[in-house]
């Protein structure tokens, strides 16, 4: 039995995660500047939040999962229906699923541009580690039946998808934030 879970169990989840990550930024601000160590303590908290939303049953401990009642492989029914999702979307799952990506990609433009002379290079291959991410999620939901989460091809793609939108945030505000700047770079 997955002894944990409930909407309860991932804010907890979120507001820990994101001491620690506050902390981070704190601990890196005179290295980093504190635009730099916000945006990476940000980016971190982005993906311990999305681990939280997407690892963490939805409705409590569901208790067991019999092998019979376990999916064995994803669902490639693309775009196919999908629950309600959350309280906190009423646009449904796919929605959440867009929108919890989306400020992972963001900070991930704003860290890597910090260092403009790499970020050409960082953010494609950030982004392909968000996909990555995405797909390990979604293999780990298949193999832990007792999450009671569901493998959906679709997750994957809603997910990149909000990571590019993000990314697209995220150059806007690299233009408008200029993390590269020297006054950016002191605490």
């Amino acid at each position: 039995m997955f002894p944990v879970g409930g909407y309860g169990v991932m804010l907890l989840g979120a507001l820990l995660s994101g001491l620690v990550c506050l902390g981070l930024a704190v601990a890196l601000r005179r290295r980093l500047g504190w635009l730099g160590a916000g945006a990476l303590a940000g980016l971190l908290w982005s993906v311990a939040v999305i681990a939280c939303l997407t690892l963490i049953p939805a409705n409590g401990a569901p208790g067991i999962v019999s092998a019979e009642g376990r999916l064995t492989t994803c669902s490639w029914d693309i775009g196919g229906p999908a629950p309600d999702g959350f309280w906190i979307f009423s646009g449904g799952q796919r929605l959440l699923n867009t929108v919890a990506f989306v400020p992972s990609g963001a900070l991930l433009v704003v860290v890597a541009a910090r260092w403009r002379a790499t970020a050409l290079l960082t953010v494609p291959l950030g982004l392909g580690l968000l996909a990555a991410y995405s797909v390990a999620i979604e293999k780990t939901q298949l193999e832990l039946a007792r999450i009671d989460r569901a493998c959906d091809v679709t997750d994957i793609i809603d997910n990149i998808t909000g990571a590019v939108l993000g990314v697209l945030v995220g150059l806007v505000l690299a233009l408008l934030l200029r993390p590269w700047r020297r006054h950016n770079l002191t605490a």
